[in-house]
């Protein structure tokens, strides 16, 4: 199910690009909860909650299409202007798929999708997924934990997403020795770490740079 975008910021693509955003809705307790485990469910929302600001900041800065997947509720505070949609499917992968699809059947030619937990998420790293995606049939951010932040595709390969071992560490390898058995043309940007677990937030620069987040982890006295 999705609402419509506002005639006003509709402008055609020429090149047919789309990104599609996925977002989990901002509940305590709800977010993170692999995280949470080790700071709580108020660090947690407070963590995801700047992780989604700072998608939303990048995102909105590529001038293209954008069609944002909330995990329950679309939230018109949100991405105003763009076409929001409420995830459907079982799984994480199922849900990917089903966006895709929407996305193909649109008519997008070329279709990168996201999450919302990448804190170096870039308006240079979305452009140039997309100009890799020019000259391959897949593409990959690939994350430092052996999973992806972003996949591209320029043609519907529904396989991708299915019977996946979904935030586990062989993810992006399982994903790549199935598209070399498809002998698809796969292509890569830089490496990333997105936040899942207390080590990824204290491992980055998102923590140790940011003031506000380091006081959140030190109100847990977790660290001395």
């Amino acid at each position: 199910m999705c609402s419509k975008k506002s005639p006003e910021n509709s402008a055609q693509n020429k090149d047919r690009n789309l990104l599609i955003v996925f977002v989990k809705n901002i509940v305590l307790g709800k977010v993170k909860t692999r995280l949470a485990k080790t700071i709580g469910d108020v660090g947690a929302f407070k963590i995801y909650s700047e992780l989604v600001e700072i998608t939303e900041r990048a995102s909105q800065k590529v001038p293209i299409e954008r069609h944002i997947y909330f995990s329950n509720l679309s939230i018109p505070s949100k991405w105003k202007g763009d076409k929001k949609c409420v995830q459907e499917g079982e799984d994480l992968g199922i849900r990917m798929r089903n966006a895709f699809q929407n996305g193909f059947d649109e008519g997008y030619e070329n279709i990168i999708l996201i999450g919302s937990d990448l804190p170096n998420i870039s308006k240079k790293i979305i452009e140039v997924g997309f100009e890799t995606l020019q000259n391959n049939e897949v593409i990959f951010g690939p994350a430092e934990d052996g999973g992806y932040y972003l996949i591209g595709m320029s043609k519907m390969n529904a396989a991708l997403f299915e019977n996946k071992p979904w935030s586990q560490s062989e993810l992006l390898a399982v994903t790549l020795a199935q598209l070399k058995e498809q002998q698809q043309s796969v292509g890569f940007i830089e490496i990333l770490n997105d936040i899942d677990t207390f080590e990824d937030l204290i491992a980055s620069d998102f923590y140790k740079n940011n003031p506000t987040i380091q006081e959140i982890i030190a109100s847990k006295t977790l660290l001395k």
